[in-house]
């Protein structure tokens, strides 16, 4: 049997890169889904592309920053498909580099309002949801800068620590719901974001593989096994943790 036969899930940020990766792996697992991307052309044409191979999976736009647009995310799902077993907290708002003194006000309150309270606003409409269905997994998308400091990154290491922190604080919460909460940080991986931060895929390589034990940035597909896994019963005794995966990052 497949692994998420019979689940409903949610993912956000979910045109390209993790997201996008982490749909398809779902889908040929079995589950039925609602993609959600602040582009709205751009998760359709997602949905589309993930139906075409054997998805059943409906875009829909959302910004997760406004309460309204999650609410009617989490509204549609269960009216479309009857449940909501799975939310993975995956949209993400990047400043650049940049150090507290010379960043932009607006832009931190922004990278602030999708990364973190975000996840919260999802969660919030999700978890009554979740409830009704017995129980689901929530997956907040961190990163292993979430747990280190790092120059001219104070804004990114910040809305990510504070992720894994809120996945800790909603596993204690919501563990009488029969609701597990992870986080899922991941190391550099190889996404349009991250070739267009350093020019090229090779100068990725390079630049951010060289940071790792393994020598090189991660796949997306990666990332989506383990975010698999934290969805799946096979994490069945996990919550409150946090996953990491990021090719030795964190041990040098």
């Amino acid at each position: 049997m497949k692994r998420l036969q019979g689940k409903v899930g949610i993912i956000t940020g979910a045109v390209r890169g993790i997201g996008r990766a982490t749909a398809e792996r779902f889908c040929e697992e079995g589950a039925s889904l609602v993609i959600a991307d602040i582009d709205r052309d751009g998760i359709e044409n997602t949905a589309a592309e993930i139906r075409d191979i054997g998805g059943n999976v409906i875009g829909q736009q959302c910004d997760v920053s406004d309460a309204a647009s999650c609410e009617a995310v989490v509204k549609r799902t269960v009216e479309e498909f009857g449940k909501l077993n799975v939310l993975m907290n995956n949209a993400a708002y990047f400043i650049g580099r940049v150090t507290v003194e010379g960043v932009d006000i607006a832009e931190w309150r922004r990278a602030i309002d999708v990364n973190l309270t975000g996840p919260m606003l999802m969660s919030k409409y999700a978890i009554p949801a979740m409830r009704a269905a017995g129980g689901g997994s929530i997956i907040h998308v961190a990163s292993q800068l979430g747990s280190v400091g790092k120059p001219m990154r104070s804004d990114y290491c910040s809305v990510k620590g504070g992720l894994i922190q809120l996945a800790r604080c909603m596993a204690a919460d919501h563990v009488c719901d029969n609701i597990r909460v992870n986080s899922l940080s991941p190391g550099p991986i190889g996404t349009e974001r991250i070739f267009e931060r350093s020019g090229s895929e090779e100068a990725a390589q390079q630049e951010s593989g060289s940071l790792t034990l393994m020598g090189r940035v991660g796949l997306p597909k990666e990332i989506a096994n383990a975010a698999l896994f934290l969805a799946s019963d096979e994490s069945s005794f996990m919550t409150g943790d946090d996953l990491l995966v990021d090719g030795g990052y964190n041990a040098l």
